[in-house]
């Protein structure tokens, strides 16, 4: 994943938050970024419950957002995991899910490693 910068911000963040794949998808810029930089902890409604999550976000994760999101392809965009099909403004819950499975698949875990929480 060392070339693919959106891949890369993608899996530190999924596993940095733990959020549902129907959050997950939906964060958006401001979400994480703010006043020039990436927070240090961000939060947001779960879609599920209606109830606010707080999560940290590592340096690690950081650094990779920061990439990500000055990369020229995010100019202006709102969501932070934009759809690359025409019409849809951010990535599927099943998109995501391919993703995460490809994940699993190279790090040689079992499919049950995995669900609606990614790596919990």
């Amino acid at each position: 994943m060392a070339g693919n910068t959106r891949g890369l911000a993608q899996f530190n963040m999924a596993v940095n938050s733990k959020l549902r794949g129907c959050d997950f998808v939906g964060l958006r810029v401001r979400d994480v970024f703010a006043a020039g930089r990436v927070k240090e902890r961000a939060s947001m409604i779960q879609s599920k419950t209606g109830k606010p999550v707080v999560f940290e976000i590592s340096e690690t994760t950081r650094l990779s957002l920061e990439r990500w999101i000055s990369d020229p392809e995010m100019v202006g965009l709102e969501f932070l995991w934009p759809s690359r099909i025409h019409g849809s403004t951010h990535r599927s819950t099943r998109q995501y899910a391919r993703i995460v499975s490809g994940w699993v698949a190279s790090l040689r875990l079992g499919p049950s490693a995995h669900g609606t929480h990614f790596m919990r």
